[in-house]
């Protein structure tokens, strides 16, 4: 399997989380969510770049590019 950055996530990508990285920003991340299984799909990018909005647990979720990147996932499918 393919593991990657959820910053370099593709428009409507199906991913699972398979590790967020260890830090300040991990416990948030994981009250957001963002939890190993869980999946993840690009919605939009801001017009330059960042932030990205993706799905999530149910719902909308903003991240910075800086903050996704800290999040790992195997890409399942492209919608």
């Amino acid at each position: 399997m393919n593991v990657k950055p959820l910053s370099e996530i593709k428009k409507n990508e199906l991913g699972i989380i398979q590790e967020i990285e260890e830090g300040r920003l991990s416990l948030r991340l994981m009250e957001m969510g963002c939890v190993i299984g869980e999946e993840v799909k690009l919605k939009a990018t801001a017009p330059l770049g960042d932030p990205i909005a993706i799905d999530v647990a149910g719902y909308s979720l903003s991240l910075r590019k800086k903050d996704a990147s800290k999040i790992k996932i195997t890409v399942v499918e492209c919608v």
